[in-house]
């Protein structure tokens, strides 16, 4: 099962989508970011594939690079932004007990959608 959702930002291709984990592998394109936005029903984890980038969780901006990761617990607002020139790729690992793409609250975008 493989689908690709094009967004502003970039891309996310579903890797698996189980009743107990849903996997993403997502592409930001360079200078873009995602919303700031939080969860109610899921937290994730994202690991950096390639790229690097400033990962907000609430008031924190951490640097990500290559083979480095966070965890975004439920309710922790969070974004990324492509510091780089190059794509940025994560692997986005959802866990909890909901992954529907409507358990979303944004606070900011850059796109119109808060």
């Amino acid at each position: 099962m493989q689908t690709i959702d094009h967004r502003p930002w970039g891309f996310y291709e579903i890797l698996s989508d189980a009743p107990d984990c849903k996997v993403k592998r997502i592409t930001v394109y360079p200078e873009s970011r995602l919303s700031l936005q939080r969860h109610f029903r899921r937290s994730e984890h994202w690991f950096i594939v390639k790229g690097e980038a400033i990962v907000t969780r609430n008031d924190e901006n951490i640097r990500l690079a290559t083979g480095e990761s966070i965890d975004l617990p439920v309710l922790a607002w969070h974004r990324i932004r492509n510091i780089g020139k190059e794509d940025v790729v994560f692997i986005e690992v959802q866990t909890g007990d909901y992954f529907g793409e409507d358990d979303i609250e944004r606070s900011e975008d850059d796109y119109g959608r808060a």
